[in-house]
């Protein structure tokens, strides 16, 4: 059991190397693995999943916007599948990190700014001021605006951090609880057990929708620069 909770947030190391490159990595070769058998159930599990993602990506996008289908879904599943990751034994969750969601989102987040800057101006502009504002209330609705943009991929990153820093946190305090209850009083620890059976299918749930939701909103983010 760890001394303290906190330490399977931190990145393990190697020969005082820290290790994480290589867990961000892994997602990512499990997405671009070629199969060696064309047409196995694998494949086409995959293809109708990212048939279905794309599918509700492009139902939402301009022409324009479209471009961006490859991308998001690389990130999707690169997301779910760090989430996923982080739930098996002994292993590290690279989502966890504030540093690495941040590395995630303000790319994006820029991206799809200079991309409003670049296709619409005007129209991006436009959003720093609400329809209808009085005209003596213009700088400071101007000035909301402006941070309310600034913090849209601080709250991308801290969101997905601190979901999925909270799932790992419980899951840590009933699978403790539920170790010292099995050697002492056997009815508790069974109904601890169950407890965390049943933490494990949610944390499953927010795995999966913590993905989609950070996907979405740079969608939206996205559509309304396109």
């Amino acid at each position: 059991m760890n001394m303290n909770m906190f330490e399977q947030f931190a990145s393990p190391e190697l020969l005082h190397t820290p290790t994480i490159l290589l867990s961000i990595l892994i997602p990512a070769t499990l997405i671009h693995n070629k199969p060696k058998l064309l047409g196995n159930r694998m494949t086409t599990a995959t293809s109708y999943l990212l048939k279905i993602i794309m599918m509700n990506m492009t139902n939402q996008l301009t022409p324009n916007g479209q471009k961006w289908c490859h991308v998001l879904t690389s990130l999707l599943l690169l997301i779910l599948l760090s989430n996923l990751l982080g739930l098996l034994p002994y292993t590290f969750t690279p989502t966890s990190q504030l540093s690495m969601n941040m590395a995630l989102a303000i790319p994006m987040w820029l991206a799809t700014v200079m991309t409003g800057l670049t296709k619409k101006p005007s129209i991006s502009l436009a959003h720093m001021l609400p329809e209808g504002s009085p005209t003596p209330l213009i700088p400071f609705m101007i000035m909301i605006e402006t941070i309310s943009l600034l913090m849209r991929p601080m709250a991308l990153g801290v969101r997905l951090t601190a979901n999925i820093t909270a799932g790992h946190l419980l899951i840590t305090m009933v699978g403790s609880a539920t170790l010292n209850f099995m050697c002492t009083h056997i009815t508790i620890g069974t109904l601890t057990l169950i407890l965390l059976f049943l933490l494990m299918l949610l944390e499953l749930a927010v795995a999966c929708i913590q993905a989609y939701v950070f996907v979405l909103l740079i969608i939206l983010y996205l559509q309304e620069n396109t």
